[in-house]
């Protein structure tokens, strides 16, 4: 069966009423009952509690305060590079921007423009540069780190669909994280120029959040919004979270050219880990 066959019930099924009941099933507070989810969730998945920081699967009060626990004080250290991966998760797709085109996957291609809302002027300063889509499954660690230091300057949040974002769909649906709801994130490092940080969301991602505004679609409206930061001071270190999900999702970002020279033993569907090395600067020559 062909992966556009095997996405054709995402276009019937009532997605956003899906998300909106995940996420209230996700934050309810349902003592027993949340425990016995809990526990299914992480036979189900193979999550590796060890790592966590409260491996204690009783002690969370919700799903989404088990789905967003943090580590272990050390069991991911920075390697020592320019830029490292900021999440455990799968490689999607890297690699160079063709113009301002950017690989989804085999056949599908989507615009800098499109993924940023519609602005063409920050959408330029990305042409011909460096782009990565990485996966977080549901076994995954959900927050977002940075990959170099980086001051924020703006947000915004774009509605959009919720189709899924694990690889059959990425294979099967045009123009997908550029499709669906998402959060841009614009950085300016003073070492490496300007970078953007995307969080894609997807079925039953009930919400994404950012450590600088916390939750930042919680009624999902329906028109883009932006929040304006040069006038002040957020800036974020290397390794750094930054935000997470509230169930998983995909992370894109952008470099501009001549700045990331990417990890030679990345390829597409291999699996990632938070601090590892992601690439070199490449001098911006």
């Amino acid at each position: 069966m062909s992966d556009r066959l095997k996405v054709l019930p995402q276009y019937l099924m009532p997605k956003q009423r899906l998300t909106t009941f995940a996420g209230r099933v996700a934050g309810a507070k349902g003592g027993s009952m949340t425990t016995r989810l809990i526990r299914w969730f992480v036979g189900k998945y193979g999550v590796n509690m060890e790592e966590a920081e409260n491996p204690d699967i009783a002690s969370y009060t919700s799903f989404n305060d088990f789905f967003t626990r943090p580590l272990k004080p050390g069991v991911r250290p920075l390697a020592n590079a320019a830029f490292v991966c900021p999440v455990d998760g799968a490689i999607s797709q890297f690699g160079a921007i063709d113009d301002h085109h950017i690989l989804q996957a085999k056949g599908h291609r989507f615009t800098t423009t499109e993924l940023v809302g519609g602005d063409a002027e920050l959408a330029r300063q990305f042409q011909h540069g460096s782009f990565a889509n990485l996966y977080l499954s549901p076994k995954d660690y959900h927050r977002l780190h940075m990959p170099c230091d980086g001051k924020l300057t703006r947000m915004i949040y774009v509605p959009g669909a919720l189709f899924s974002v694990n690889p059959t769909t990425a294979r099967g649906v045009p123009n997908l994280f550029a499709r669906n709801e998402r959060v841009v994130c614009v950085f300016e490092s003073e070492q490496y120029g300007p970078f953007v940080m995307v969080l894609v969301g997807a079925t039953i991602v009930g919400s994404m959040a950012t450590v600088w505004h916390g939750v930042v679609n919680p009624k999902r409206p329906q028109k883009i919004s932006e929040w304006r930061y040069e006038d002040q001071n957020i800036v974020l270190m290397k390794g750094e979270e930054m935000g997470r999900f509230l169930l998983g999702s995909t992370i894109v970002m952008l470099f501009k050219p001549n700045t990331i020279a990417f990890n030679p033993d990345w390829a597409p569907e291999r699996s990632v880990r938070l601090g590892e090395l992601m690439g070199d600067f490449t001098g911006g020559a």
